[in-house]
């Protein structure tokens, strides 16, 4: 994937996606194969790989019984970030949290943690954003607060690699896609190149599955 562009991953539920953002992020272990993130080998450059990388799962990974402040105060302190208060207001007022900063997070619905796990990822400014359906949960507001940090022009440089369920959200975030079946990748291609009927077709031919 391209410095600066915005990689959707599409595929019906056991193809992959989780997997695949899991191994990026350092969560699991390849069985086989390579991965370099920024040219470093996760499995050898592990700390320094995960500064780079901000990460988004399906499990928010936050304290429950801390509130939203403190969560990422916990997380700025594992960064070393200098200037922790700064980007705490920054990320969340990104995320229209600044209001839910001093709530618990076990009090919060889905939605607001989602938020806060997204202010979490883009705490400490990474180049690179892995997203695993990052849009469960959000409502509309959100969404758009979501498609504000990925194609972010503040930071036209970093990289974003992001799974979703939907065909329509994959052609407008992203700048390239590709469609994963059985564990591989079976499909890619440029969005400039193929149009929504091109991929719909693709998609059902190499999954076997309607998008």
């Amino acid at each position: 994937v391209p410095w600066g562009q915005v990689l959707t991953l599409l595929g019906p539920n056991g193809s992959g996606k989780t997997t695949l953002l899991k191994i990026l992020a350092t969560l699991s272990t390849a069985d086989s194969g390579r991965v370099r993130i920024a040219g470093l080998d996760p499995t050898v450059h592990g700390p320094r790989v995960r500064r780079n990388i901000g990460v988004v799962t399906h499990d928010p990974l936050l304290y429950e019984d801390l509130t939203g402040r403190e969560n990422l105060r916990f997380f700025a302190r594992m960064f070393g970030l200098r200037d922790a208060g700064e980007r705490i207001e920054t990320v969340a007022a990104l995320m229209g949290m600044t209001s839910r900063l001093d709530q618990k997070v076990g009090t919060m619905s889905h939605g607001m943690r989602k938020r806060f796990s997204i202010a979490r990822a883009m705490l400490h400014e990474p180049a690179i954003l892995l997203m695993d359906e990052p849009e469960s949960g959000l409502d509309q507001e959100a969404l758009g607060m979501l498609d504000a940090v990925i194609s972010e022009d503040s930071n036209p440089g970093r990289t974003v690699v992001m799974t979703t369920h939907s065909l329509e959200r994959a052609i407008a975030v992203g700048q390239r896609m590709a469609i994963l079946a059985n564990g591989k990748v079976a499909y890619q291609e440029s969005l400039r190149n193929a149009g929504t009927d091109a991929i719909r077709d693709a998609y059902e031919r190499h999954t076997g599955v309607a998008p």
